[in-house]
């Protein structure tokens, strides 16, 4: 970790803690079954292999590691759950229910215009393996037009080409913004097809194979084994003198090595990246085609790596309808409704979910949707038979308005059923012709409740997307949506917010750490990436904080390249607050306030000498010696995550479970 290196200078003082460390590196302190390793050998396995029965289930797990297995000459394979798969199974039997149009995925044509121009757009949300902001920013900068580019795409996001520091290069040659340059000219023939950079295993055993001229089976060896850091000093002397014995020169020797170290065993092979593109493309195919039913079986299946609202707020963007929570419509998973036809073109809605009620057991849900349809709030209650507090849950989000009445009402009546049915009455209810419920009087839940609701039961803004009731606000200080940031310049500073989607530190090249966030505005995705510079200022807020409003420096690296490198960040539900409390000029004080310099004894110390604000940057001295990070997360035992209810009531003045 980079917080870690200058601690290593300090070998009096943390001498012994290093000693401590190097002794526990590397040592088991349990034994684990690999999620996705099985072997295969004949019906002698067993008495072969030392095997024990896994905690759970009882599996008969071999004792041997995946090194020990290979030598062994046992044959090891890593079966993988793609859970994308489920997802487009689930849009095809959907499409299939709807229209009876059945499709065959292997089937779909393989240069389709749409799929690729949706691909060129970057708005990739829920495709398999190019949907975070990394490799949507790569794809932009790509502009894949083949299967091949998506191939190279995929083979291309990986540690050893950007360790290699291959992507550059190749994006550059394959614009034509510069030549194509080989380490040597042999190395031509298998670097020709991705510009002269190594994108592929195959190409580093033939790198290998030429300079050194041994086979492509002892190549391939020699790859293997780069993977190991107590090998790799062997290698290279041997890369180097079998290289120089065919003639190369010593600095053709040393960039080609480099090449080589840096990739090593950290790619794909292509068939491996070929396998991966196959589920790229459809996913891709079936957003470009049939978006509901695509964004259906991302919401019952879930495999990607953004929460769900973000799927709801994309499936609007795109044009998709989202229909509510209903018990009368909604199935256990999320499915496909018409919505609209107009000759040969039909509009297709998104149906929630009853799974995705918070509490509901599966059992549950299936009950509701086998007893559809339900004539009254009665005869639901009666024949699906939910506990009281899930039709509370239910009636707060809509599920149950076609009974009439309104919300607060329908919770009003459920609670009287309850009463009824513990004191074995069966429960009466004042109808209002038909069979619909008649009002109780009570003022139905507004809409910032219905919004809180939402996001309390279903952990969605189903309704609309929540930055929409902050939109005057955001025009008030000039912030410049996700949209409109696709016209800014580069190097332009401006303000951006919304709500948080992601965040990551993963390690790049440098070995810094950077924070990679994304904000959702309603009108898109914000790209937010945070220097190891703005750190004491910005990473506090950005970590424990779900709204924010970053001022940032717009970073453009193509033109469908765009992300904003943030300098200063601010807790934007803090500013709401603000806003109401002591109006704009106050805010702009606030954004106006200087970040507090790093060494700022006042920063390090409040006033009983144990720490100041800690979004401001507070550091805790321990009695052991031990400076805490400034922006450790200190909060009390027990208190709730920034991104749970205690920020839908900070937002809205209203938890979910007060709205009745």
């Amino acid at each position: 970790m980079p917080e870690l290196k200058p601690l290593a200078a300090e070998q009096e003082r943390y001498g012994k803690l290093w000693e401590l460390v190097e002794a526990l590196d590397a040592l088991p302190r349990g034994v684990a079954m690999h999620p996705c390793g099985v072997l295969l050998s004949d019906a002698s396995l067993l008495s072969r292999t030392p095997v024990m029965p896994t905690s759970g289930e009882g599996f008969p797990m071999a004792q041997f590691d995946k090194d020990d297995v290979e030598d062994l000459g046992l044959l090891k394979l890593d079966v993988l759950g793609v859970r994308m798969q489920s997802a487009m199974a689930h849009a095809v039997t959907e499409v299939e229910r709807a229209t009876g149009e059945r499709i065959d995925l292997d089937a779909v044509p393989p240069g389709d215009p749409a799929t690729y121009r949706l691909i060129r757009s970057t708005e990739t949300l829920g495709c398999f393996q190019i949907e975070s902001p990394g490799q949507r920013d790569l794809v932009g900068r790509l502009q894949p037009a083949t299967f091949h580019d998506l191939v190279v795409d995929i083979s291309l996001f990986r540690p050893g080409p950007v360790a290699a520091d291959m992507v550059r290069p190749f994006i550059e040659a394959r614009h034509g913004r510069a030549p194509v340059r080989y380490p040597h000219p042999d190395l031509a023939e298998p670097l020709k097809g991705t510009y002269g950079v190594v994108v592929f295993h195959e190409q580093i055993i033939d790198i290998v194979s030429i300079m050194t001229g041994c086979g492509r089976g002892e190549a391939d060896r020699i790859r293997r084994g780069l993977s190991d850091p107590e090998s790799q000093g062997r290698i290279k002397v041997w890369f180097g003198q079998r290289a120089a014995e065919n003639g190369y020169d010593a600095e053709t020797i040393r960039r080609t090595w480099e090449i080589v170290e840096a990739f090593g065993s950290y790619g794909f092979c292509k068939a491996h990246a070929v396998a991966f593109a196959v589920p790229t493309y459809q996913s891709a195919w079936l957003k470009a085609h049939h978006p509901a039913a695509f964004y259906a079986g991302l919401l019952t299946h879930d495999p990607g790596m953004y929460p769900k609202r973000l799927l709801l707020a994309d499936a609007r963007r795109r044009g998709v309808p989202v229909l509510p929570l209903d018990v009368n419509r909604s199935g256990v998973a999320h499915r496909i409704e018409l919505v609209s036809e107009s000759g040969a073109s039909a509009l297709w809605g998104l149906r929630l979910a009853l799974s995705d009620v918070h509490g509901i057991s599966g059992a549950e849900a299936k009950r509701i949707a086998d007893g559809q349809p339900y004539a009254s709030l009665l005869d639901f209650w009666e024949r699906a038979r939910p506990s009281r507090p899930l039709a509370q849950r239910l009636a707060q989000v809509g599920a149950l308005d076609a009974f009439g009445a309104n919300r607060r009402d329908l919770q009003l009546h459920l609670t009287e059923l309850h009463r009824g049915s513990r004191g074995g009455g069966g429960g009466q209810l004042p109808l209002a012709g038909g069979r619909k419920t008649a009002p109780a009087g009570l003022p139905d839940l507004s809409s910032a409740e219905r919004l809180s609701a939402e996001l309390g039961v279903l952990s969605m803004d189903a309704s609309r997307n929540l930055m929409d009731d902050h939109r005057e606000f955001l025009n008030e200080l000039g912030v410049v949506s996700a949209r409109r940031l696709r016209e800014t310049r580069h190097g332009e500073t401006v303000l951006v917010a919304g709500a948080k989607a992601a965040t990551q530190t993963p390690p790049i090249r440098s070995g810094k750490r950077v924070i990679f966030s994304t904000l959702d505005d309603g009108t898109g995705l914000v790209d937010l990436a945070f220097f190891d510079d703005s750190h004491d200022a910005c990473a506090h807020t950005v970590f424990h904080s779900w709204l924010l409003l970053v001022r940032g420096v717009v970073q453009r690296r193509g033109p469908r390249s765009l992300s904003v490198v943030g300098a200063a960040a601010w807790n934007l539900a803090e500013l709401v607050e603000l806003r109401a409390e002591g109006g704009l000029d106050e805010v702009a004080a606030r954004l106006a306030e200087p970040p507090p310099a790093p060494e700022d004894p006042k920063r390090a110390e409040g006033p009983d000498g144990q720490g100041g604000d800690p979004a401001h940057g507070r550091r805790i001295h321990l009695p052991t010696g031990y400076q805490m990070h400034p922006w450790a997360d200190l909060r009390p035992a027990g208190q709730e995550a920034s991104q749970g209810p205690s920020t839908v009531r900070k937002l809205w003045h209203q938890s979910p479970g007060s709205a009745g």
